[in-house]
């Protein structure tokens, strides 16, 4: 199996590449250019050390994906938010997160609290993750996982699903609108949901006409509130963009989201999914502190 052809294939992508960044007439955040070049040559290293072929022997050998999809999006109950919970050591802007890091308990204490999903940090260098963390995971919690790394080429999605994955994060902000398509499709020829994360409005109307390629039950839209410039983070972003799309059903508030109140202010903006991390991490008890979120 292979990455179809996208629907824009055969007219002008309305995008250029800026370091590897998709660029749309903004700036892009130089951090986030420095991370996919430093990424292009960590893919390069992974494709010489497993080739194309040793991923498809692995896939083959697994059953089949966990539906991260159905286990976020709400199915009538408008009073309730599901969490994607996420397990991280550090992250650029903070620094180490949590020191005592252990992916498997705290996915464990997510999984106890009442946790819908979990969101897997796979860099290693700037986020202290693993592609091995993903397997030990589902190994010990019945939760579909997301890979949340830069995914910049095919070869990562084919390695998200040989390493367990259900879902995979794809940044606007670092692809074209032919490739956000075609590692759509490929996610859904591997049974994996995407997760198409924004930052900013130009990007919204970027992607949002891709939401839902090709199949509506594969495809979330993740609107975060973090500004790539200045890193700090602000809820009323979400509450602002929530507003100019229609289906919001589908749409996961990631970044800044502390408290219950926090995601009372997103169900009244129809938003019924948020993805919590750090907030969690820097709590002594990680598993009480998503039950008092979810209070």
């Amino acid at each position: 199996m292979g990455a179809a052809l996208s629907p824009s294939a055969g007219r002008a992508d309305t995008t250029t590449s800026v370091g590897g960044c998709a660029a749309t007439g903004a700036a892009v955040p130089n951090a986030l250019t420095k991370i996919v070049a430093r990424k292009r040559q960590e893919v390069a290293l992974a494709k010489r050390t497993l080739p194309m072929e040793a991923l498809q022997e692995r896939i083959s050998e697994l059953g089949r994906p966990r539906n991260f999809f159905q286990a976020v999006v709400a199915h009538g109950n408008r009073r309730s938010t599901r969490i994607i919970a996420e397990v991280k050591r550090s992250s650029p802007s903070a620094g180490i997160i949590r020191a005592d890091f252990d992916p498997v308990a705290i996915a464990r204490q997510y999984h106890r609290a009442g946790a819908a999903a979990i969101s897997c940090l796979t860099d290693e260098a700037d986020f202290g993750g693993s592609l091995e963390f993903i397997h030990a995971i589902r190994d010990a919690i019945p939760l579909p996982v997301l890979r949340k790394d830069f995914i910049i080429d095919a070869y990562q999605v084919w390695e998200a699903r040989a390493f367990g994955a259900d879902a995979i994060l794809l940044i606007a902000e670092c692809l074209t609108e032919a490739q956000i398509v075609d590692f759509q499709i490929l996610a859904v020829e591997l049974g994996m949901t995407t997760l198409v994360e924004v930052h900013d409005l130009d990007n919204l109307w970027r992607v949002q006409p891709h939401i839902g390629f090709p199949h509506r039950g594969y495809s979330l839209l993740g609107l975060n509130n973090r500004n790539l410039k200045t890193m700090k983070t602000d809820l009323s972003h979400s509450l602002r963009i929530a507003d100019m799309i229609e289906d919001r059903s589908i749409v996961v508030a990631e970044s800044g989201i502390r408290t219950s109140a926090d995601l009372l202010q997103l169900r009244a903006h129809d938003i019924h999914i948020a993805l919590v991390g750090e907030h969690l991490l820097r709590q002594p008890d990680p598993e009480a502190a998503l039950k008092a979120l979810l209070a």
